[in-house]
């Protein structure tokens, strides 16, 4: 059974960068999508940036293309996301994910995660 988990999160004011990061445990093979999600009150929970943890192939939301930077380190099983010039939108609990069998950006568009982190919080504010 696989097992994440996050750690980074905290309080960043707008314009400025954080980076979180996902330990991961009891990898079955190398044909995993891993990423990141994030989930504001009274919404459903997004994919925001995805990656293979193969070919270490990308996919990104609009609103953080640019901005945020997904990355892997198969070799410690780590999977990060560098966030910078983070808006007040940015703002929610962000969990990390993985599926196996799967491509990065299937993974995030439909939301097709098979093993979820405990999620920190992320807070944007002055």
């Amino acid at each position: 059974q696989l097992k994440l988990v996050e750690s980074g999160g905290g309080l960043v004011q707008p314009g400025g960068s954080l980076r979180l990061s996902c330990a991961g445990s009891g990898f079955a093979s190398d044909y995993y999508a891993l990423g990141w999600f994030r989930q504001v009150p009274g919404k459903e929970r997004e994919g925001i940036s995805c990656i293979s943890k193969l070919d270490g192939s990308t996919y990104y939301v609009d609103s953080v293309k640019g901005r945020f930077t997904i990355s892997r380190d198969n070799g410690n099983n780590m999977h990060y996301l560098q966030m910078n010039n983070v808006r007040a939108e940015d703002t929610g609990v962000y969990y990390c994910a993985a599926r196996e069998w799967t491509d990065a950006a299937r993974m995030c568009e439909m939301n097709l995660v098979e093993f979820w982190g405990q999620g920190t919080p992320v807070t944007v504010s002055s």
